[in-house]
């Protein structure tokens, strides 16, 4: 049987997947960008061990992320028989996702005041 190290989880990671998760990340998306952001790739099956989710999860957060066009796909083929896999990377720079959830949180928040304004000129009857 093979064996080969998938790099797991680490307080960093956790530090930064709490704070997608602040910014209104689903769970699962988060850990996955939080694990990605820090390597070249990864195959589906590192995602699922490395983050600690289910491969449904995994599939449905990857999902959200082509999307957003924020991550890239690819299939490799098996050496011998068997199904390819996938291989994952972020297509666009987590520095730019990060500037892209800026830039909601601002406009979330720039309706949220508007709103309550609003709501204060109904409160002058």
């Amino acid at each position: 049987m093979k064996s080969f190290k998938i790099k797991q989880f680490d307080e960093k990671e956790e530090e930064i997947a709490d704070a997608l998760i602040s910014l209104g990340l689903g769970r699962s998306v988060a850990r996955t960008l939080a694990y990605l952001q820090n390597l070249d790739e990864a195959t589906s099956f590192e995602l699922e061990t490395g983050t600690v989710l289910r491969q449904p999860v995994v599939s449905i957060a990857i999902k959200q992320l082509k999307e957003w066009d924020w991550v890239n796909e690819r299939e490799e083929k098996r050496p011998g028989k068997g199904r390819s896999y996938k291989i994952y990377s972020l297509k666009a720079g987590f520095n730019d996702i990060i500037a892209h959830l800026e830039t909601q949180r601002k406009k979330d928040f720039n309706e949220t005041m508007a709103t309550i304004k609003r709501l204060k000129e109904f409160g002058k009857d």
